[in-house]
């Protein structure tokens, strides 16, 4: 799994991710709305395939890559813990927050 949030921790591979959710790509469709090169480009797949997010197949001399979302579902269940843990807790908040604002405030007087 560290190798999964590694892979999503960089803004430049969620967004190849994110292209990838619509079809699949080249390398350097991937690598289009970035100014980078088709190496670095290149690099950024390498980690997304290591993670096993996306699936490369080499056709000719192009290499076109394919989403794989399954790895992401181990990724949300380990988050689903933790998305249960704070949202009790930002219920609770809630909760005292209501009752805070509910509750009369003694008149301080006007001090003029």
């Amino acid at each position: 799994m560290n190798t999964i949030f590694h892979a999503l921790s960089d803004a430049t591979r969620r967004a190849m991710l994110h292209q990838l959710a619509e079809g699949e790509r080249t390398v350097s469709q991937l690598a289009e709305p970035f100014a980078m090169s088709l190496p670095a480009a290149s690099k950024h797949v390498k980690v997304l395939e290591k993670a096993g997010l996306l699936t490369r197949e080499v056709r000719w001399r192009t290499h076109w890559c394919r989403l794989n979302a399954a790895p992401l579902a181990e990724a949300h269940s380990w988050l689903g813990f933790y998305e249960r843990f704070w949202t009790g807790r930002l219920d609770i908040l809630e909760r005292l927050l209501r009752e805070e604002a509910a509750t009369p405030t003694p008149d301080k007087g006007n001090k003029e």
